[in-house]
């Protein structure tokens, strides 16, 4: 009886022993996988990011870009204009009203700033009035060297988001745009130029 009751503890405590040792295995065989996942979550966590990130900035950017390009329109001159023709180059668009105090005054350093940064595309968005009353503008002001849109319909000003004359838009290559309500002086918008550039 006495024997029986030691071989039934000695293999209650032979149990036991490989049962903590399959715990101890237990615990163990995790960490691999552990590694493993945390191996390749952190491999997909730089690695996704990085080729993910670009494609996306990549991708996002034109479509972005086409997205706000996407218009018709026609210059003060008569000329049929593209949106995206623009796409790729630096912009700088000028949302003015031919009544608009305040759109007269900047007028000077939008023309002066046309002249000095020439690897710039700056495009005068009139509306809010009538052609001639924009042609009146432009001939009175000296604007006429910049493309000037008439856009009576509001639709250009719509497509970038604009509600109210003077705003400038500055878009860059990649489609990205900031905003600027006028009036601003030559220094002011000399500023956004350069900023638009990254100088």
């Amino acid at each position: 009886m006495i024997k029986m009751r030691a071989a039934v503890a000695l293999v209650s405590v032979a149990l036991l022993a490989c049962a903590c040792g399959t715990e101890g295995s237990v615990t163990a065989d995790p960490a691999p996988p552990a590694a493993a996942s945390s191996g390749p979550a952190s491999t997909s966590a730089s690695a996704s990011p990085a080729p993910s990130a670009s494609p996306e900035t990549e991708t996002d950017a034109p479509a972005a870009t086409s997205a706000a390009l996407a218009f018709s329109a026609k210059t003060l001159d008569g000329e049929p204009f593209q949106g995206v023709d623009l796409a790729g180059k630096p912009v700088v668009f000028w949302f003015w009203a031919p009544w608009c105090p305040k759109c007269r005054s900047e007028a000077p350093a939008v023309k002066a700033a046309a002249a000095a940064f020439g690897d710039v595309e700056f495009v005068g968005v009139a509306g809010l009035d009538t052609e001639a009353a924009m042609k009146e503008f432009v001939q009175g002001t000296g604007t006429g060297d910049i493309v000037q849109l008439a856009d009576t319909k509001g639709a250009v000003w719509t497509k970038l988001g604009v509600s109210r004359q003077s705003t400038f838009v500055f878009m860059k290559p990649d489609g990205s745009t900031t905003k600027a309500s006028g009036p601003l002086d030559r220094d002011a918008l000399d500023g956004h130029v350069r900023r638009l550039l990254g100088r």
